[in-house]
């Protein structure tokens, strides 16, 4: 049995009740088997896979909180402090009734190897709670952040840990979580980012991941001899990275048609108004159903019980599918609709959204296919700078940020691209992203011993 099989079988026994973690490994380290026989003898002797897959640091603790009646209410706290090779810990913070340890170690160990591909000096960790943040008032979401911090605040910082905003965390809850972090430790850094502008935001960092992925698809498809401008385009979900996904590739002439959210979907074939979409979304914060009575001839799907999360999306007849939504939300018989709708590009806006069985079809059937650890990680870049303009005690311009962001993510596919050329995979960017996300991480950990 290989290195690559013999460590694989030890992650799935040691941690058979997490799924996605298993199944994240299981990507990677199907890629990385040619970079692995290549140095079987080094990595074996040094244990690299058995560290990479096993996290520095794990922290689990209560949050308590009272709610508007009175009552105290009770979460649990994640932090995964997954590997610091190349720099503090950086990874968001979840917040959802979902969150449990697997799903944060998944996370955590894709944030590694995202991390690596911005080229910026940033480790990967991940953490959250299993608190539900939608119909709660203002207060109590103070209330439970606050709280959250005060464990939190014990294991993390500007240059220890860096977390973030994720599902359910937004401007409103990373402010909530600063202010007790300052209040702690009476200290003003840079320790958490996608803070408001008037203390230490970043300008683009809102629009970060959406630009970044279709930055990321317009250099995958250029570099396929296709040009973005014309076609049409499927996005799933109508958050924060969807509909600034909405908004570039409409920039860059591409007409988006369909979106949804955990309620349903809309299509709308004169192309979806992401304006629109942002006042639904992140001003009234009501349903994706609204969308029609600004546009009455735009469709809307509601999702029956037992319907699959977005499937609905993927029956629509397009050329490039973004999906922005969860994780596992394109299967097999998803990949086969986009196939059949001649589908040409498959850009993930979100952390493994496509699931191995989908993956595999789309690489099968000649479809170019974006992985989210690159073509997702244009946020995270645009916290690193963030955390470069906290340190520097300087605000870049939106047009700074911006740029920067594009070239990282320009970067990244040429990394991914020319991993995947090196090991006689072209074409193959999940491969390609791994193999550049692990090569810079495992050096480092072989030049620092073993810790």
């Amino acid at each position: 049995m290989s290195y690559v099989d013999e460590v694989l079988e030890l992650v799935k026994e040691k941690n058979a009740s997490e799924p996605l973690f298993i199944q994240a490994v299981t990507e990677v380290f199907e890629s990385l088997k040619p970079v692995i026989e290549a140095n079987e003898e080094l990595y074996r002797k040094e244990a690299i896979l058995e560290r990479i897959t096993e996290p520095e640091r794990q922290i689990m603790f209560r949050v308590p909180w009272v709610d508007d009646k009175g009552q105290v209410q009770v979460n649990r706290g994640f932090r995964v402090q997954f590997n610091s090779a190349i720099g503090p810990y950086k990874g968001g913070l979840r917040l959802d009734a979902s969150v449990n340890l697997g799903m944060l170690k998944f996370l955590g160990f894709e944030q590694v190897f995202k991390n690596s591909l911005t080229t910026l000096p940033m480790g990967g960790g991940k953490g959250g709670s299993d608190f539900n943040p939608k119909g709660k008032s203002d207060r109590e979401i103070m209330a439970f952040c606050q709280s959250f911090m005060t464990e939190l605040y014990r294991h993390i910082g500007a240059d220890t840990d860096v977390p973030a905003g994720d599902l359910g965390t937004g401007g409103r809850e990373i402010g909530y979580m600063f202010g007790q972090y300052k209040r702690l430790r009476n200290v003003y850094e840079g320790v958490l980012t996608g803070k408001g502008l008037t203390f230490g935001g970043s300008l683009a960092r809102t629009e970060a991941t959406g630009y970044g992925l279709l930055y990321f698809t317009k250099e995958m498809l250029a570099c396929n001899g296709i040009d973005i401008a014309g076609k049409t385009a499927v996005v799933s979900g109508s958050g924060n990275v969807a509909i600034y996904a909405i908004q570039k590739a409409t920039q860059m002439g591409a007409k988006v048609i369909a979106c949804s959210d955990r309620n349903g979907w809309v299509l709308d074939e004169e192309g979806i108004d992401y304006k629109i979409l942002k006042e639904i979304k992140e001003v009234k914060r009501t349903s994706l159903a609204e969308y029609v009575n600004y546009r009455p001839n735009a469709k809307y799907t509601a999702k029956e019980a037992g319907d699959k999360m977005d499937h609905g999306v993927w029956t629509v007849k397009a050329d490039i599918a973004l999906p922005c939504g969860r994780e596992n939300t394109i299967d097999l018989e998803d990949a086969k609709n986009l196939v059949a709708n001649g589908v040409i590009a498959v850009a993930e806006g979100a952390n493994m959204p496509t699931n191995l069985e989908a993956t595999k079809y789309f690489q099968a059937n000649g479809v170019l296919f974006a992985p989210g650890k690159a073509s997702n990680a244009g946020g995270v870049a645009t916290s690193g700078l963030e955390m470069s303009q906290n340190s520097e005690r300087l605000s870049w311009t939106f047009e700074e940020v911006d740029e920067k962001l594009k070239n990282i993510m320009i970067s990244i596919f040429h990394a991914a691209d020319d991993a995947a050329k090196k090991y006689g995979m072209e074409g193959n960017y999940v491969a390609g992203a791994n193999i550049a996300g692990f090569e810079k991480v495992a050096t480092a950990m072989l030049a620092q011993g073993v810790c």
